[in-house]
């Protein structure tokens, strides 16, 4: 088994965030889980939702040591769907039952892969995910960023020398 796993979360399977992760996924040999095929609802204060897919989905996340978590840049900020996974993460942390399955969280890595329409990510958007990972206890590994103002080109970021995709 891969070491690593990749959290897709975009409204366009197919879409320039899809087609980068799927690169990225078959570069590195690993799975993708798309959350859009999960059913996980916003975090409740009164856990009545505890029954979605969220916690058994974080049960397979736990078995790898670096999670990619895969979003579009909207409006500085992760996809919808993104936020209502990390969201959820509080019920790792709320809910007594499932509290050592939050502190399993600690030492792995996050890494993020994101696609915009600008040359650089904005350092707010990065921020979230790296004061996330802190938070959980998770080291920050980095982050690949796709300028998709034209669409998502591989060529300009398959096989260049010195590529910026080789912090996995």
């Amino acid at each position: 088994m891969a070491d690593t796993i990749a959290i897709f979360a975009s409204a366009r399977r197919n879409g320039n965030t899809g087609k980068f992760i799927d690169w990225v996924g078959s570069e590195l040999g690993i799975d993708i889980i798309d959350l859009s095929e999960q059913d996980i609802s916003p975090y409740d204060y009164e856990h009545k939702n505890i029954d979605d897919d969220f916690i058994p989905l974080m049960n397979d996340l736990l078995e790898y040591k670096k999670i990619i978590f895969v979003t579009p840049v909207y409006w500085y900020a992760a996809s919808a769907q993104m936020k209502v996974f990390i969201d959820r993460t509080s019920d790792l942390l709320d809910i007594e039952e499932y509290q050592d399955m939050g502190r399993k969280l600690r030492g792995k890595t996050g890494y993020v892969v994101c696609t915009s329409i600008s040359s650089q990510t904005d350092p707010a958007f990065l921020n979230a995910f790296k004061g996330t990972f802190d938070y959980l206890g998770m080291n920050y590994g980095g982050y690949v960023h796709a300028n998709c103002d034209n669409g998502y080109l591989p060529e300009k970021y398959i096989g260049k020398p010195g590529s910026q995709h080789s912090f996995f």
